[in-house]
């Protein structure tokens, strides 16, 4: 049997970890953004242009990812709030507790997870 409450501690402390992540990526999205707006760079010729687009796509992407993270904690708190937490969304088999150690948030035994979570 699974120590649902120690999971939802752990996803609590990762959904806390992952919403500053979400605030500091918006805040250098900003920041990327105000001083490309403050600046006359011509992304094709200034060789500072390529800098600040590439900053810019790597921090969109890092917040994608958060959001996307941040998602699934929500949805394992769900779980563990209407008792499905542990249980294959698949095939309803009890996920192993080593698997829900490496991935709190996944809905799929190691069998169904197939690229998944």
């Amino acid at each position: 049997m699974v120590n649902v409450e120690r999971f939802r501690i752990v996803l609590e402390e990762e959904r806390n970890h992952k919403n500053a992540l979400l605030k500091a990526f918006r805040q250098d999205i900003n920041s990327v953004s105000v001083a490309r707006q403050d600046s006359n760079v011509d992304d094709e010729h200034d060789p500072e242009g390529s800098t600040i687009a590439f900053e810019l796509s790597q921090a969109s992407a890092l917040l994608e990812q958060s959001r996307t993270a941040l998602e699934q904690i929500e949805a394992a708190l769900e779980r563990i709030s209407d008792g499905s937490f542990g249980y294959c969304a698949v095939c309803g088999a009890a996920i192993s507790e080593g698997r829900l150690e490496a991935r709190p948030w996944t809905p799929f035994c190691i069998e169904h997870s197939s690229g998944r979570s």
